[in-house]
């Protein structure tokens, strides 16, 4: 019945999916070709890559509503690798790059195979950052040349930049009718690139901005031959080069530098490109899929391997998953791999249908696609948010940007990685710190009254965020979970990133996804992604404004609804020690106290043990002053009282007419006479009505513990809820508004 249902839908759905896949195709089309050709490859190789993506990844393929073909960080490396390989030939050097491609196929077919979908969380993203604005630039660099007609400009990316101020002079001062025509519809293009989603008419808006220039571009041409008494103005090497026959146009790969260094390492760099964007395209789309799907990412990269190993074949270019044409796809409406199929179909029959008409598309048009495309890449607003971030991951992103443009991308990868680490160290004042703790389990998680709890300890950075990772994707997305930061001395940016991405994910999935143990950590900015680096107590600067977590804004907001204080800094609390539980722990600080006249809840860290057996211990407690002597007892759920209590020589007291409690409860003291007229039979029935908690009394309060650990803000909620219901009934005042 599921799979009628299924086929059922599927075919529903399936006009739907033919629309997003030919709007899906109005944008490949210019693009496949403006790629393939900044990639220094035939225009046909891209449009190959498109096609054969499109339809191995749409059967194949682990992810839902997204799109595959060439992609815009590829172009610097397939570049590189033509020009390298080639040694002058471009010809012979796009052969051996197929190769490149095929052998990159390969290895990412192992990789999902292998299950490492996972690698692309081993870098910093500030570092990732740098490099796509890299990528950007050296789109940038040569292809705005190209947009002004110029086809022969020449040099490394720096060199390219220093030469655009003399490009445009150039341009303006031309005598060539061709040029300076090809250079306008250049011009023109960026423009209609720069203003299109500011025209905000609806039957404008159904043709894509790429393919507006492409048919603003034909229009042009067949206005010369039908109209105009002048001829066409623009030479035909400032055209589209296609072949006659497209279907018999196939390159295949040369095998012959398999075992050259420079041919390995074009392999590593197409590899680690292509696996990147992918994984960070799929990751992306993710998040736009209406109906909350989530990927399967390691299916996925053996179809895109695949597709890339029979495009490398055929003389395309690498198959990776492209963000921008998935976002127009999941706009359109595209709700399956369907939609990806429907766009490869498209381009076929765009190519046997109107190659003559293709052919009259200019260079610079296609040209200025792309420097639109790299501005975006590169876009000073990128360079303001990593900047907002904190200072440290502007000087990552500055390094592996500037290391990457002047050198190659696997070396600008590397320095990244390299300077992140580098950085982390000088942060923490320490390389063993990471040294000592890199290989350490780091990661505990288990299951609380129906909740998913995940503790974290040491540090947690891009160097071991795949332990963490793993033990996440376990959780389903619909259930409530809690991640523990509190035993963790380091957090990284990267991981603060990927736990908002976790936080969103559960989000719509109708789960609860919070972090807590950050409060009073120091921090880089303001920023949610910040990193996060614990600080002792009597090094924290008061005098400073204070940076809420996510979860101190919810005790402050929860403090306002009791119209209670709320502090966050940390503070001595002389009543606490007074308490059993803490005869054999050591206090170290209390923060984030929420308070009234005879009420406090907060946080507390301690210690047990000393040297060796010392640990650092975080929990959230319940305070309440009485205005009468309290006697010394412990109430705990029968049973489990012996992990959280320490001192011996006391036995469980029965409560005459309570046969009930007594079994529920252990109850211990040594005034056995005082604790039984403590407990009224008003206070016993709400222990019995209520939540087990562990209560201890002594003097004038009684201490009530939930777990050891710090709570979430719904238990926070929980916490306060009893701890107020408890006072009232101790005090035999009428109830207040709770929680």
């Amino acid at each position: 019945m599921g799979r009628k249902n299924n086929i059922k839908t599927f075919l529903g759905e399936l006009p739907q999916n033919i629309f997003a896949g030919f709007v899906v195709s109005l944008i490949a089309l210019p693009l496949g070709f403006g790629l393939a050709l900044a990639s220094g490859a035939p225009p046909m190789s891209g449009i190959i890559a498109a096609i054969v993506g499109g339809s191995v990844v749409a059967i194949l393929g682990g992810s839902n509503v997204t799109i595959t073909g060439p992609g815009n960080g590829l172009v610097v490396v397939i570049l590189a690798a033509i020009t390298t390989l080639g040694a002058g030939d471009m010809q012979q050097g796009f052969l051996y790059t197929l190769a490149a491609i095929v052998v990159s196929g390969v290895i990412m077919i192992i990789l999902g195979f292998l299950r490492l979908g996972s690698l692309g969380d081993f870098f910093p993203s500030s570092a990732i950052q740098g490099m796509l604005a890299a990528i950007g630039i050296g789109i940038f660099a040569k292809q705005i040349h190209v947009m002004f007609g110029n086809l022969d400009a020449k040099g490394s990316i720096i060199d390219l930049l220093l030469q655009v101020p003399e490009g445009i002079v150039n341009f303006t001062k031309t005598d060539s009718q061709s040029v300076f025509y090809a250079g306008m519809v250049g011009v023109i293009s960026l423009l209609i690139m720069i203003f299109y989603s500011k025209i905000r008419n609806k039957y404008f808006q159904l043709i894509p901005a790429p393919m507006w220039i492409v048919v603003l571009s034909v229009g042009m041409y067949y206005y010369f031959d039908m109209v105009s008494p002048s001829t066409y103005p623009i030479d035909k090497s400032l055209l589209i080069n296609l072949p006659d026959n497209v279907l018999s146009s196939f390159a295949f790969p040369d095998f012959g530098k398999v075992y050259d260094f420079e041919f390995i390492n074009a392999v590593i760099a197409i590899t680690l490109i292509a696996s990147i964007e992918s994984l960070l395209s799929i990751k992306a789309v993710d998040k736009l899929d209406p109906l909350k799907r989530r990927s399967n990412v390691n299916k996925d990269i053996r179809a895109l391997g695949l597709a890339t190993v029979i495009s490398g074949f055929l003389g395309g270019l690498n198959v990776v998953t492209v963000i921008a044409r998935s976002s127009v796809n999941v706009n359109n409406k595209g709700s399956n791999r369907s939609a990806n199929f429907f766009h490869a179909s498209f381009l076929v029959a765009f190519i046997l249908l109107f190659a003559s008409e293709l052919r009259k598309i200019p260079l610079p048009a296609l040209a200025a696609i792309l420097v639109y495309t790299g501005y975006k890449l590169a876009s000073p607003e990128n360079i303001k948010k990593v900047f907002k971030i904190g200072k440290e991951q502007l000087i990552i992103f500055l390094i592996t940007l500037f290391t990457t443009i002047t050198t190659n991308l696997i070396t600008g990868i590397l320095v990244g990685i390299f300077s992140t680490f580098i950085i982390h160290v000088i942060i923490n004042k320490s390389f063993m710190f990471f040294i000592r703790n890199l290989l350490k389990p780091n990661v505990l998680m288990f299951t609380e009254d129906g909740k998913y709890y995940v503790s974290v300890e040491n540090f947690s950075s891009f160097l071991n965020y795949t332990r963490l990772k793993s033990k996440l994707n376990q959780i389903p997305e619909h259930e409530d979970a809690i991640v523990d930061f509190s035993l963790c001395d380091f957090v990284d940016h990267s991981i603060m990133e990927n736990m908002n991405n976790y936080i969103e994910t559960f989000k719509r999935k109708g789960g609860y996804f919070e972090i807590i143990g950050l409060d009073g950590y120091k921090t880089g900015s303001e920023h949610p992604f910040a990193l996060r680096k614990n600080i002792p107590t009597n090094l924290i600067d008061k005098s400073k404004k204070t940076v809420l977590t996510k979860r101190q804004k919810s005790v402050s907001k929860i403090s306002k609804e009791l119209g209670w204080s709320y502090k966050t800094t940390p503070k001595e609390v002389t009543e606490i020690p007074e308490f059993g539980y803490f005869k054999t722990r050591q206090i170290n600080k209390v923060s984030n106290i929420l308070s009234n006249e005879n009420c406090a809840l907060f946080d507390v860290e301690f210690s047990e043990g000393e040297l060796i057996a010392k640990q650092i211990i975080k929990a959230t407690m319940f305070y309440i002053s009485i205005d009468e002597k309290v006697p010394e007892f412990t109430l705990d759920r029968e049973g489990i009282f012996e992990y959280i209590y320490h001192f011996a020589g006391f036995k469980d007291i029965d409560i005459e007419d309570h046969p009930d409690f007594s079994r529920r409860f252990y109850l211990s003291g040594k005034n056995q006479f005082d604790i039984r007229s403590f407990f009224t039979d008003e206070l016993i029935l709400f222990f019995e009505s209520n939540n087990y908690y562990h209560i201890e009394g002594s003097k004038n309060g009684l201490l009530i513990i939930g777990k050891e650990r710090l709570a979430g803000v719904k238990e926070i909620k929980q916490l306060a809820n009893f701890g107020i219901r408890l006072k009232d009934v101790i005090h035999k005042e009428e109830p207040i508004a709770v929680l």
